[in-house]
């Protein structure tokens, strides 16, 4: 039977990388939601800061959602579209997709392994929480 093989983030580097957003969220004074998914999109650890807005859950879910799934920061999806009218105008209406920053697709060799979303404050506030995540994994930015 034909298979592939693929990685997934484990459970521990995912909180780790939760914990580590949590922590930059309170040198900042913000609470925020964090959710880390495996490659997949699928949730593998998540958290809601006391005090954070319940919307904002569902947002770092489906920013951590977008990242895993388009395998693409969600910063870089405004400027990859909003030059292109049709992409602009229908983009946003698919479900789960966000298009603006705090989702990273955490990589591993290059390769997809999860993704974090951080939802909570401006979107740069988000990205600056989501990056703290993965550089206490060791995974790139970008």
């Amino acid at each position: 039977m034909p298979s592939i093989a693929k990685r997934s983030i484990d459970a521990e580097t995912a909180m780790l990388a939760l914990k580590a957003a949590v922590h930059k969220a309170d040198t900042l004074n913000l609470k925020m939601c964090i959710t880390v998914t495996d490659e997949a999109g699928h949730v593998k650890a998540s958290l809601r800061m006391d005090g954070a807005q319940l919307a904002a859950m569902q947002v770092a879910t489906n920013k951590a959602y977008s990242a895993a799934a388009t395998k693409m920061a969600t910063h870089l999806w405004y400027d990859a579209i909003k030059n292109d009218p049709p992409l602009l105008h229908g983009m946003p209406h698919i479900p789960q997709l966000v298009i603006f920053g705090g989702g990273y697709p955490i990589k591993e060799d290059n390769e997809i392994i999860g993704a974090i979303g951080v939802s909570g404050g401006h979107y740069l506030q988000d990205m600056e929480c989501a990056c703290a995540g993965l550089d206490a994994i060791g995974a790139p930015t970008s």
